[in-house]
């Protein structure tokens, strides 16, 4: 054990070191795979247990990967033998629930679903949801500005985060508290690190702004074969709705007859002989009225062909398990194995002449075997592909990339809709972003961490232990 190791020890105590074997028994992705390498993982149980190990680290120049709940797509937790990574698993408390101001405040490492959970008990809401919502924590969320299923009515996690603690690479706190809805003295200090990728400090506690709660919810999932008609049905929707759409999900033809051919786990509440399969849902304030509102909108957008079938959710279970198909990403991956998960956004204009050049170009690289699904929000631009070569144990990810991100640049689109940069997207940060951008993060980067010891490689790609 090394020195530093054993310093470390004593600060967060055995309970908050993991050595050894116990390391590489735990996985490095949400899929449960792989076995994790580094010099040792550290779970501090406060935000000056944790201050006071990046101190040692920073004195030592040592390398730390900060991780969450693992439910990110972007490689963007990965380690190696020679770094420390921190885990907030032992920081799980939710320290006040303000029902005046409507604001949680929780440590970093709690879960989604458990925050969710709080403030519906309190007679509130947390708006961010997700699949991963179980294992996902709040850090990882704000570390990578999640977006979900309701971005389109909320907004993404930067719009729900009032304030924040986090602990820079010398060890110093920065505490930016903040409970309230307006502030503007001096910089938003929070904002540094919304989306930076546990590059430039390490998220401990957070200041939440819950929502009401709604009392109404209303699903339907629709079926059309015309494209040119998602977003007309989206703007009818949205300005019929009067600011209560809370979802919008796009599901085309191949990711949706996937998800239920030869799944027991699922009963197809349409035929898979459309093109677009799309989950429309609203939250409101009185279920009848509500109720009558969103099937006289969806009515209408039958009379005047919009859509050519429909099934609303009558029951909360039925709704579940309307969302159920929407989330089964599980399935959609052990399907397409050996597969590749991309999450892009774009124009929604441009999105089906988007996604036929993708698919052009993966059957020309591999002679028409290879297999695309592709699904997303849509009403917040973001898509995402899962793609899979058809040739089993072969998946060169650099020819995948190429063939997904290479069309992105003639649409005005992004490599990056709400996962980051991770090291999978490093390479290809240029096409979304100009040289100048690009600099004033290295600025940042330097300033903020100017060892380049918080999670060194993620977003860049710098070969230099160090700047300077």
């Amino acid at each position: 054990m090394s020195p530093l190791i054993e310093k470390i020890r004593e600060i967060v105590g055995d309970a908050g070191l993991v050595t050894g074997k116990e390391v590489t028994e735990r996985s490095t992705n949400w899929l449960g795979l792989g076995n994790r390498q580094a010099l040792a993982l550290v779970r501090p149980a406060s935000t000056n247990e944790l201050s006071e190990v990046m101190k040692l680290c920073h004195g030592a120049a040592q390398p730390v990967v900060p991780i969450g709940g693992l439910s990110g797509l972007v490689q963007g937790t990965e380690s190696n033998g020679n770094e420390v990574v921190v885990s907030l698993e032992r920081m799980r408390k939710i320290e006040d629930v303000d029902e005046v101001g409507a604001t949680m405040t929780v440590q970093a490492g709690i879960a989604l679903q458990s925050v969710q959970e709080q403030a519906e008990e309190s007679g509130l809401s947390f708006p961010v949801d997700l699949g991963a919502r179980g294992s996902a924590n709040i850090g990882g969320l704000i570390a990578t500005n999640a977006g979900g299923n309701q971005v389109i009515r909320y907004g993404m996690m930067r719009e729900q985060v009032l304030g924040l603690e986090a602990v820079l690479a010398d060890g110093t706190i920065i505490s930016s508290m903040n409970h309230m809805l307006k502030n503007n003295a001096g910089y938003d200090i929070k904002q540094l690190f919304i989306g930076s990728e546990g590059t430039l400090g390490i998220v401990t506690r957070a200041v939440l702004r819950l929502r009401p709660a709604m009392v109404s919810d209303n699903t339907v999932l629709v079926a059309l074969d015309n494209f040119d008609n998602i977003p007309k049905l989206l703007n009818h929707f949205s300005s019929a709705l009067g600011g209560t759409l809370a979802a919008f999900e796009v599901m085309w033809h191949n990711y949706y007859s996937m998800i239920l051919g030869g799944n027991a786990n699922h009963n197809a509440p349409l035929p898979t002989t459309y093109n677009y399969y799309i989950l429309i849902e609203a939250n409101g304030g009185q279920q009848s009225a509500d109720t009558e509102r969103f099937t006289d909108i969806l009515e209408t957008a039958l009379s005047e062909e919009l859509i050519l079938d429909a099934v609303i959710a009558s029951s909360s279970e039925q709704r579940g398990a309307l969302w159920a198909i929407r989330d089964d990403i599980m399935t959609l991956v052990m399907t397409m194995l050996p597969a590749a998960a991309f999450d892009v956004s774009l124009p929604v204009v441009h999105m089906q002449d988007y996604v036929d050049e993708v698919e052009q170009n993966l059957q020309n690289k591999w002679q028409g075997k290879a297999k695309l699904a592709v699904f997303g929000h849509l009403g917040d631009c973001n898509i995402h592909l899962a793609v899979g070569t058809g040739v089993e144990g072969e998946l060169v990810h650099e020819d995948v990339e190429n063939a997904v991100y290479g069309p992105l640049a003639q649409f005005g689109g992004s490599v990056s809709a709400e996962h980051g940069i991770g090291l999978e997207k490093r390479a290809w940060l240029h096409a979304s972003r100009t040289a100048e951008e690009i600099a004033l993060m290295r600025v940042l980067k330097k300033a903020l961490d100017p060892k380049n010891i918080l999670n060194p490689g993620k977003i860049f790609d710098d070969q230099e232990k160090t700047y300077g």
